[in-house]
């Protein structure tokens, strides 16, 4: 699907409050998505990145307030068409044992699917698409289960192309990952958000990287907004230790001048690493 093709569609949360395994997560969230943009939701541990996006898929249903995609309450959408405009990646994903490539893509088709045509010729070009777009086509009809994490990411990546959302959903999409690969699925989803206008909200832990790849970044901490804005803009020593608890220098990076976070130590007093 080319940018022409992607209509760019306004996800929002509105005084959001949601609760995990009897639990109040997250407090009165209110948040506009740029659209067509890339979005890092940063925050410390249990600080309620992984149940805001839950939320945003529709995964776990808000206490009170809302999320609307385009105006509409995402509780009035069937499910087919909510997964026509949301995908998500959440972080562990599993698949059946054997299962190849281009299987796994081409499930990321039935939400397109009718009851009397369950494969059609846009099915296969997407899924066409989509494995050319990560650069599977090699590995195509390769178990899932016999190639690099790297790999198996970018498998995934592509099954949510195959959906055709406008919107995607990353939930630490580099967990398990070696830096190179790191790197590799970071660009790429960068690449896609670029050439095809896509509206990407993940989840990271590596702040270096969140500077680096976000246009936005948003930071929660105890299940509330303290931070959003442009990574220079955001990213300040001050930020670090209210929100990680770090003590830490800000710099400009010398070569790309995306910030870049220098530990010095946890505020608890153990040394940062």
């Amino acid at each position: 699907m080319t940018s022409a093709q992607l209509r760019t569609l306004g996800l929002r949360t509105h005084g959001l409050t949601t609760s995990y395994d009897g639990r109040q997560v997250l407090h009165g969230v209110d948040i506009a998505f740029p659209p067509s943009a890339v979005t890092v939701v940063l925050g410390a541990n249990a600080s309620g990145k992984s149940t805001l996006l839950r939320t945003l898929a529709r995964l776990l249903p808000p206490t009170s307030g809302a999320v609307t995609l385009d105006g509409d309450d995402l509780r009035n959408l069937h499910a087919k068409a909510l997964a026509r405009r949301i995908g998500l990646l959440p972080q562990s994903s599993t698949a059946p044992p054997g299962i190849t490539v281009g299987e796994l893509v081409a499930r990321g088709r039935y939400p397109h699917q009718r009851l009397l045509q369950q494969w059609s010729a846009d099915d296969a070009d997407a899924v066409t698409a989509a494995v050319t777009a990560t650069g599977m086509e090699d590995l195509v009809n390769r178990p899932l289960d016999e190639l690099s994490g790297g790999q198996r990411q970018r498998a995934w990546i592509a099954l949510l192309l195959a959906q055709e959302t406008p919107v995607l959903l990353l939930d630490e999409p580099t967990t398990y990952l070696d830096i190179a690969h790191q790197l590799d699925v970071l660009e790429l989803i960068r690449d896609l958000n670029r050439t095809q206008g896509r509206t990407v909200v993940m989840v990271l832990h590596d702040l270096d990287q969140a500077c680096r790849y976000a246009d936005e970044l948003i930071v929660l901490k105890d299940g509330r907004i303290v931070a959003t804005g442009a990574p220079a803009e955001v990213m300040t020593a001050e930020l670090v230790a209210h929100a990680f608890g770090i003590e830490a220098e800000v710099q400009p990076h010398p070569r790309t001048g995306h910030p870049m976070v220098l530990p010095i130590a946890s505020l608890s007093g153990r040394v940062g690493s």
